[in-house]
């Protein structure tokens, strides 16, 4: 590697400024808004990879990618340069950012009052290119009081901080939650925290790479963090706070708001490998509706795994054994009947004796061979196959074709793109490029991409009048746009429990909002009643709730495997039911609004410096805390309440606390300790019944009073499946509550077209209160539907 060290400004243009570095490299530096800046590297004058696919500011990139030097959608804003010896400064009204010599960059972001340090380079050594023309590192001073979070799928503490990473998507089957790496995706993005202004930093670079936030030492340099690439561009964006959230707000902005998924997608899904790979599989899928009915579990989708396309042993993608499933139409229907949907598992690679590899590759849509003129052959399914190549529109057709063909014709209406970590390890592997040949090595995570964008266009077409539903496993920044995700092949143990929860945490301040994981345990032996009834507690609040396993004892992740337990199973996910109408409006607020529906304690309390301290509760939203229970044996759970104005409320009992200490809550089996923060109303509904899936026809608002203060809050509803909420055909409830000595006021208005089949709102205290309760000045518990007045907001 060779330290890029001497420069000179050579251009200085609309929304950046060009430097000449070592006479051959071009660096730039982007002001693109007043919080956002860019450096692009250009390895004599030229890039890796001239495009890029998660950058999408204001609508989805083309298939074929953004142009990487693109400055369309962003403001571009004024700034200000002067040169000084040895230095140059450019000033913008949130950001300066000081170029030294020999090369390296000094920012600065002001917070209303002051220029504030946020990061520096290393001066001894910041960019640096290995002589061959690929890999290259950039090294950033880090200080002990730094806290690092994101970086996306990742096991082990919520804080980053002295540890090594590396980005290169693996089917990571039976993962230690705790330490294994790395996983399924691909999202170098990290933030940094700091008392005065938080800020996040993403490397546009797809190649294999790795951070080192502290793990490494070198005695010939101040402290410092690491981002290294084997390959590519150095072409990374700059996000300045102040709070963790608006760095987490800005990256979702940057690429990609969040798809609004149907409102069934949050209901209970079920899925097992061992029903698909039974000789009877379509016996044992309809009986899994019989055994809901009869255990009175609500359910609204099932996760059809991929052994509904064998052939003996193996699987073959859109292949369906009909001695297995004899009429998938059938079955499809008798779940649609049911109210619930299937979704199919699909895989992005055909084995090399597929039916089809032979039309496949003679139509050259599979990725090539670096060497010779046929397709390349990598490891899959104990076997070796071909990975479809999807910057080819000959295999996205082909893909798409059969999407329609294999499952949406048959009644199968949402896909699981599943196994798609393009574990193709020949770096050079040609794909088509849309017409320009890229080696796989530069965009390997964009096929995982492209393929979940090929489903979900597939679907589009075939119910353009529905919000679509899909999954994927692996993937890049800007999936999001796409699907909903989950952790993937976890092992049953304690220890998963715990930490899946901090690896949602972590995807979640990485703008993966949708996520989930695979309750129970995928891999490992059955979990044990205790364990599942905790995992099950813990799952009902991730917005993916599924309970799916492929046990290696033969046994089934079931709602009702332990009877012992049932009861408090059912109890867990029929909870889940109640919160559906907080939950759906979670939803919309992580689409509409950029919101996290998953958030860290400190999230939205970072004045507490006790929520920074790892821990394993969480808020869901911003009004409810989940405090699972973790440890095998406990019947207590302490934890810490965050510092607020206004306290927390027990769920169960509605005793209210003071923020800033640890309490002891009750945590019997049957019971999952969850707060609600102090005077806040959280909307609920009703469960429903399996061939009854309608959750309209009530709807409760239930205040947790706090002594004082003010509180507020709102309610989304539609028909929760098409597209007519852009047209305004939705109802937005608002209200706020106001705490005096002697009232609790409460102010409820409305906006939209969309009227649902509940006729009015019920409104109830948890606890037994003194004070007078008035609804918009009346005393009361309910107000009709018809009656809540139109919200005027003010000008």
């Amino acid at each position: 590697m060779k330290s890029l060290k001497v420069w000179t400004l050579q251009a200085q243009e609309k929304g950046y400024v060009e430097l000449l570095v070592e006479g051959r490299h071009l660096f730039r530096i982007h002001i693109l808004e007043d919080g956002l800046a860019r450096v692009l590297l250009m390895r004599a004058g030229t890039l890796a990879l001239d495009r890029t696919w998660s950058i999408a500011p204001r609508e989805d990139v083309a298939w074929e990618g953004r142009a990487r030097e693109s400055l369309a959608d962003f403001s571009l804003p004024t700034y200000r340069v002067e040169e000084g010896q040895d230095r140059l400064v450019l000033t913008t009204k949130k950001l300066r950012i000081t170029v030294h010599q020999p090369l390296w960059l000094q920012w600065e972001y002001h917070d209303g009052q002051d220029w504030r340090p946020l990061v520096s380079d290393r001066p001894t050594g910041a960019y640096l290119l290995d002589a061959h023309g690929e890999g290259l590192e950039h090294y950033q001073l880090r200080a002990p009081e730094h806290r690092y979070y994101g970086l996306g799928e990742k096991t082990g503490d919520l804080n980053r901080a002295g540890k090594r990473f590396e980005m290169r998507n693996l089917d990571a089957m039976g993962y230690d939650a705790a330490s294994t790496d790395p996983l399924y995706k691909h999202i170098p993005f990290v933030i940094t925290h700091q008392e005065h202004a938080s800020f996040g930093m993403f490397y546009d670079n797809l190649n294999t790479s790795l951070f080192d936030l502290g793990n490494e030492l070198d005695n010939y340099h101040r402290p410092y963090r690491r981002y290294k690439a084997d390959a590519g561009d150095l072409d990374y964006w700059v996000l300045a706070g102040p709070r963790v959230l608006d760095v987490t707000k800005a990256f979702v902005r940057l690429t990609g708001r969040t798809l609004f998924l149907p409102k069934w997608s949050l209901g209970y899904s079920g899925s097992t490998m061992r029903y698909t790979d039974a000789d009877n599989a379509q016996e044992q899928l309809l009986e899994f509706l019989d055994l809901c009915r009869q255990h009175d579990i609500p359910c609204d989708s099932f996760q059809l795994s991929s052994g509904y396309t064998s052939i003996g042993e193996k699987r073959y993608v859109f292949n369906w054994n009909r001695e297995k499933v004899p009429d998938p139409k059938a079955l499809a229907q008798a779940y649609r009947d049911a109210g619930v949907r299937l979704i199919a598992n699909i895989k992005p690679c055909l084995l090399q004796d597929h039916p089809r590899y032979a039309e496949v590759a003679h139509q050259k849509m599979f990725i090539g061979d670096s060497e010779h003129d046929m397709p390349e052959r990598s490891v899959f399914w104990d076997d070796e196959g071909s990975h479809l190549d999807f910057t080819n529109p000959d295999a996205v057709g082909w893909w798409q074709s059969n999407v329609t063909s294999q499952l949406l014709e048959l009644g199968i209406e949402c896909t699981w793109n599943d196994n798609n970590e393009f574990e193709v390890w020949d770096g050079e592997a040609r794909c088509h490029g849309f017409g320009r040949e890229i080696a796989i090595k530069h965009i390997r995570p964009v096929m995982a991409l492209l393929m979940m964008r090929a489903s979900l266009e597939a679907q589009q077409r075939f119910s353009p009048s529905e919000r679509p539903y899909l999954i994927s496993r692996s993937g890049c920044a800007g999936m999001q746009r796409y699907v909903q995700t989950w952790s993937g092949d976890n092992r049953t143990h304690w220890k998963t429990l715990r930490y899946n929860t901090r690896m949602g945490l972590g995807m979640s301040l990485s703008g993966l909002y949708n996520v989930g994981h695979d309750v129970g345990g995928f891999s490992g032996n059955k979990p044990d009643p205790e364990l599942f009834v905790r995992w099950v507690q813990n799952g009902v609040m991730h917005p993916r709730f599924t309970i799916h396993s492929w046990n290696d004892d033969g046994t089934v992740n079931e709602p009702w495997m332990h009877p012992s337990v049932t009861d408090a199973v059912r109890d867990a996910i029929r909870l889940r039911y109640r919160l559906m109408p907080y939950f759906y409006t979670l939803l919309w607020q992580a689409s509409h609004e950029d919101e996290p529906i998953l958030r860290p304690t400190f999230l939205d309390h970072e004045h507490d410096p006790q929520t920074f301290k790892e821990n394993d509760e969480f808020l869901l939203g911003r009004d409810v805390l989940v405090a699972s229970v973790v440890e095998q044996g406990a019947r207590e759970r302490e934890v810490w309440l965050p510092l607020n104005t206004t306290g927390w409320c027990d769920w169960h009992t509605g005793d209210w606390y003071e923020g800033g200490q640890y309490v002891s809550l009750d945590a019997p089996l049957e019971r999952l300790p969850l707060l609600v923060r102090g005077g806040a109303a959280i909307p609920t509904g009703e469960c429903h019944k399996l061939d009854d899936p309608a959750l309209d026809r009530r709807r409760e608002l239930v205040i947790f009073p706090a002594p004082s203060g003010t509180s507020s809050g709102v309610l989304f509803e539609d028909d929760g499946i098409s597209h007519e909420w852009k047209n305004g055909n939705c109802l937005v409830i608002r209200w706020t509550v106001e705490y005096g000595p002697d009232f609790i006021d409460l102010t409820i208005a409305k906006t939209g077209d969309f009227r649902p089949a509940w006729e009015q709102l019920g409104v109830a205290l948890k606890v037994a209160d003194g004070r007078a309760l008035r609804i918009n000045g009346r005393s009361g518990t309910a107000l009709k539907l018809a009656d809540i007045p139109e919200h005027r907001p003010l000008h």
